[in-house]
C-alpha cells in the first residue's frame, strides 16, 4: 500500500522549517476543524490526515525517522500509537479558540489514553491504512545519532560513555567502542539500542555517525598526518635538521636538504594513523614553511643586498 506523503498533506517541501510546519498546520486545522465543518465527512478525513502529518513532522525524532525511511517504510515500522504518542491536539488547538474539549474523543475516538484510536466513534478505518497494521509484530526501528569524538580518540581508539534519552524520557548510559583509525563519515553500530520492538519483537539498532574534531597541530589526510614547521631562509638554502613531535609524543629528527623550497613535505614513514582495516599505519609528513623575518638589522640588509646582486 502506498501512503500519502506528510509534507504533501501540509503543502510543504521537505526542507520546511519548524515555523513553516506549524504555520501550515494551523491554517489547515482551522479550515477543516469539525466545529467549522459539521457533518462533513470529507473535511473530517482531511482533518485526521493533517493531524497525523503534524504529529510526525512537529516532533524532531519522528521527523528524522520519517525522512530517513521514507513514507512507506516509516509506516511499516511505526504503529498508529507510536505516531500519536505525546501528541495532544486538544492543547494545541486551545489557542485557536476551539475550547479545551478532547478532539480525539470527538473525531478519532480514543482507544487508549493519549493515542488516536480511529475506530470507536465512526467505525471507520485508520487514515492511510494504519488500522490493518495495529498490533502487528515488528522489529524496533533503527535509530541514528551523531557522535562527536576528539582527534586523539579517533587516532588511538578506546571507549566513550554516551548518554541516550529513551522514548519514555529515561536516560541510559552506554559505552561506545571506538576503533583506532576511525574518521569522520564512518558509522558505529550498537545492536539492540534502537527503538523498542512491537509484539515481542527485538529492538532496533543504534547507529552513530562519527564526527571527528580537528586538531590544532596535526592535519589528517586519509591515514597520513601533516604537521607544519617553519625554518629560516638560510636553513632552507643550506640545509638543516629539525625536531618533530609525533602523534604519540615521540621526538623524531627530520633532515631538511639544502635548497628546500617552501611547501616541501618530508616523509617520516609509519608515524601516521593506524589503518582502520588491516595492519600498519600511514605516514607523518612535515610541511616546510620558510619564515620571512619581520625585521632585519642594517648588516643583514647589506648582506641580503649583496646576495641579491649575486643573483640569489
Amino acid at each position: 500500500m502506498a501512503y500519502k506523503d506528510y509534507y504533501e498533506i501540509l503543502g510543504l517541501k521537505k526542507d520546511a522549517t519548524e515555523e513553516q510546519i506549524k504555520k501550515a498546520y494551523r491554517k489547515l486545522a482551522m479550515k477543516y476543524h469539525p466545529d467549522r465543518n459539521p457533518n462533513n465527512k470529507s473535511a473530517e478525513e482531511k482533518f485526521k490526515g493533517i493531524n497525523e502529518a503534524y504529529a510526525v513532522l512537529s516532533d524532531k525524532d519522528k521527523r528524522k525517522q520519517y525522512d530517513m525511511f521514507g513514507s512507506d517504510k516509516f509506516h511499516q515500522r511505526f504503529s498508529q500509537e507510536d505516531i500519536f504518542r505525546g501528541f495532544d491536539i486538544g492543547d494545541i488547538l486551545k489557542d485557536f479558540g476551539f475550547g479545551s474539549s478532547d478532539i480525539f474523543s470527538q473525531i478519532f475516538g480514543r482507544g487508549r489514553a493519549g493515542y488516536g484510536g480511529f475506530e470507536n466513534k465512526y467505525g471507520g478505518e485508520a487514515p492511510f491504512g494504519y488500522e490493518e497494521m495495529r498490533g502487528m509484530p515488528q522489529k524496533g526501528a533503527d535509530v541514528t545519532s551523531d557522535l562527536h569524538i576528539t582527534f586523539n580518540e579517533a587516532v588511538f581508539g578506546g571507549e566513550k560513555r554516551v548518554s541516550l534519552k529513551k522514548p519514555d524520557g529515561r536516560i541510559e548510559d552506554v559505552m561506545v567502542k571506538i576503533p583506532a583509525g576511525i574518521d569522520t563519515g564512518k558509522k558505529l553500530r550498537l545492536a539492540g539500542k534502537g527503538a523498542s520492538g512491537i509484539g515481542g519483537q527485538p529492538p532496533g539498532d543504534l547507529y552513530f555517525n562519527v564526527i571527528v574534531q580537528e586538531h590544532p597541530v596535526f592535519k589528517r589526510e586519509g591515514d597520513d598526518v601533516i604537521i607544519e614547521k617553519e625554518i629560516k631562509f638560510t636553513e632552507a638554502v643550506l640545509g638543516t635538521s629539525i625536531e618533530v613531535t609525533t602523534l604519540d609524543g615521540q621526538i623524531r629528527r627530520a633532515k631538511v636538504q639544502p635548497h628546500t623550497k617552501s611547501g616541501t613535505k618530508i616523509r617520516i614513514k609509519g608515524y601516521g594513523i593506524q589503518h582502520l582495516k588491516g595492519g600498519g599505519k600511514g605516514d607523518l609528513y612535515v610541511k616546510i614553511n620558510i619564515k620571512v623575518p619581520d625585521h632585519i638589522t642594517e648588516k643583514q640588509k647589506e648582506l641580503l643586498e649583496e646576495l641579491s646582486r649575486e643573483g640569489v
